[in-house]
């Protein structure tokens, strides 16, 4: 499973609240298509970026668990909601699923393969998750 860094506030927002979307400046390799990945909080803060509430403080580690599936280029932004930027590739997300627990990793730029040790730490979580539903 690959994993994707994304800075806070927004892969805290990926996780605890309704964005369905990522932002990004390149178009979504088609191999990444339909993908289950990691979200991975990254150790920076958009410093431009406004968005309040809780979950939002968590740095280098992995949050969520999501599938992707699209990608389309967006002009206006007006497409995806309020979490749609204008001239960006919007990635769409669904079956998103918030660890209950963030675990500790170091990321990288784009798709990056987590150590064993941490796919290791989610797929307990999501066990766990799984036998709680």
């Amino acid at each position: 499973m690959k994993a994707l860094t994304i800075r806070q506030p927004w892969a805290g927002a990926i996780a605890h609240q309704a964005k369905r979307v990522e932002n990004r400046s390149w178009k979504l390799p088609a191999k990444h298509e339909g993908a289950r990945i990691l979200i991975h909080a990254g150790a920076q803060r958009d410093r431009d970026a406004v968005v309040y509430g809780d979950h939002l403080d968590v740095y280098s580690a992995v949050v969520a668990v999501v599938t992707i599936t699209g990608c389309h280029w967006s002009d206006d932004g007006t497409c995806c909601g309020p979490w749609g930027f204008e001239n960006a590739y919007h990635w769409t997300l669904t079956d998103v699923i918030a660890l209950p627990e963030p675990v500790p990793a170091k990321g990288a730029l784009g798709f990056w393969t987590p150590q064993p040790d941490v796919l290791a730490a989610v797929e307990a979580q999501l066990a766990d998750t799984a036998t709680a539903i």
